[in-house]
């Protein structure tokens, strides 16, 4: 039997995001350098990576609040029709019970 993965795609790019930096510290740890630059290259890189996160973050961030603001905007709009819908049933019902006393 076949497994269907389900994965998001911002899961996918968090997990390379985060292999990456993990090979690379590897990498560097391994590498034949003194321990203070090592240390640098580990630090210049946790800061890159911070920087990344931060960045992908301020762009889902910014993402969720469009798709708020919008379904926020739909909502309004639904509503207004709704109750405009009602409001027509309502005197439609109103209508038709002055027509059926008056017979």
């Amino acid at each position: 039997m076949s497994e269907e993965c389900r994965c998001s795609g911002s899961g996918f790019a968090l997990g390379f995001l985060l292999g990456g930096a993990l090979g690379a510290s590897l990498a560097l740890l391994f590498a034949p350098e003194s321990g203070r630059r090592t240390r640098e290259r580990l630090r210049d890189l946790a800061a890159d990576a911070r920087d990344k996160t931060m960045d992908v973050s301020d762009g889902l961030r910014n993402t969720a609040e469009d798709v708020l603001e919008r379904g926020r905007e739909v909502l309004k709009e639904k509503k207004s029709i709704l109750s405009a819908a009602v409001q027509a049933g309502k005197e439609a019902s109103q209508r038709e019970r002055e027509r059926l006393s008056s017979h």
